[in-house]
């Protein structure tokens, strides 16, 4: 095993000196290649400032602003302070809310990787490149299709009288597991998690499997060699490889956990009981509902200063070197 983790090391390497530091001659190298463009060539990057101005800082900013009014729409808003995060403080649906995102992001870095990494590990094995094409391409085409429909399928799935899981249960005699899954409290929120199951056709699958792919074939070969069983080879080369892409995989899971709401506005609006209530539909709710939008800016100046605090908590984490790699 001491051979194959060298190999790997070497491999994500690249040209480095003692320590991990780029070699002089790699350093040479990026200047050479670093070319100066003139000012105005940057000019052409203007209509897309301004297109991001417009409809994506302008909206935050505004968000943020009229946290602290009383905001009506159209009519005469009222400075109130900070009265819309007092409010806020003793919402305790608010803070309930994120009792839901917890599980919801532990299941989601766990089962909802789970599979997508073994469905990369089983293509890798494949000796043939044309088989490995094949499947990739069939287990990522459902992500042609969009989300709406995927939620709107499984909603009826999921119907409690003439729904496919109901009613195969029923064909195969367990009929007494059937359930009403969206509109029972113990079930829903569970229920909403299943939605794409198994999970493959996503991000998470496409990273894991362009990894596997970039790792060098020898030392697969090697580890087999040396009697390297897979779950040992997952455990000290492949999970190892993948720690930068792992580390982008929890800071965009983070951020998708803190926007979480799209299948369940669609499917339960929080309910049944508030057993699928989230921050997003929490917002929305007070906003469209109650019309209290300084208090719903309030929420989603929250929301935002949360998603932005953990995204730098986790980009400036300690990251483990490839020195971190070592034999069993």
């Amino acid at each position: 095993m001491g051979e194959v983790v060298t190999a790997a090391v070497e491999h994500r390497g690249g040209s480095q000196g003692r320590g991990g530091q780029p070699s002089p001659e790699g350093r040479t190298g990026r200047r050479r290649r670093r070319t100066r463009f003139p000012w105005y060539a940057y000019l052409a990057l203007a209509p897309l400032f301004v297109t991001l101005g417009v409809f994506a800082y302008y909206p935050a900013a505004s968000g943020i602003w009229h946290s602290f009014y009383e905001w009506r729409p159209g009519f005469d808003s009222p400075f109130v302070g900070l009265g819309n995060y007092a409010t806020m403080m003793a919402d305790d649906l608010w803070w309930k809310s994120f009792r839901n995102l917890g599980f919801i992001f532990v299941f989601g870095v766990t089962i909802a990787w789970a599979l997508p990494l073994l469905a990369a590990e089983l293509i890798i094995s494949l000796d043939s490149k044309r088989a490995q094409f094949t499947f990739r391409t069939l287990l990522i085409a459902p992500m042609a299709f969009p989300g709406v429909v995927t939620v709107l399928l499984w909603a009826a799935m999921y119907e409690p009288g003439n729904g496919v899981i109901n009613r195969v249960l029923r064909g195969v005699g367990l009929g007494f597991l059937a359930q009403n899954w969206v509109g029972d409290p113990k079930y829903a929120l569970m229920s909403l998690l299943f939605i794409g199951f198994p999970f493959v056709a996503g991000l998470p699958f496409l990273v894991f499997l362009t990894t596997l792919q970039n790792v060098s074939a020898e030392i697969f070969e090697a580890a087999e060699l040396d009697g390297c069983g897979r779950l040992r080879r997952l455990v000290a080369i492949d999970l190892p490889l993948m720690a930068g892409q792992l580390k982008l995989l929890v800071f965009l899971a983070t951020i998708g956990v803190l926007q979480y709401g799209f299948a369940a506005y669609l499917l339960t609006g929080g309910g049944p009981d508030n057993a699928t209530q989230v921050p997003v539909l929490r917002m929305l709710g007070v906003a469209f509902q109650g019309s209290q939008w300084g208090y719903a800016a309030a929420l989603s100046t929250t929301l935002f200063a949360m998603t932005i605090a953990l995204s730098v908590v986790i980009v400036f984490v300690r990251r483990k070197g490839d020195a971190d790699v070592r034999p069993l």
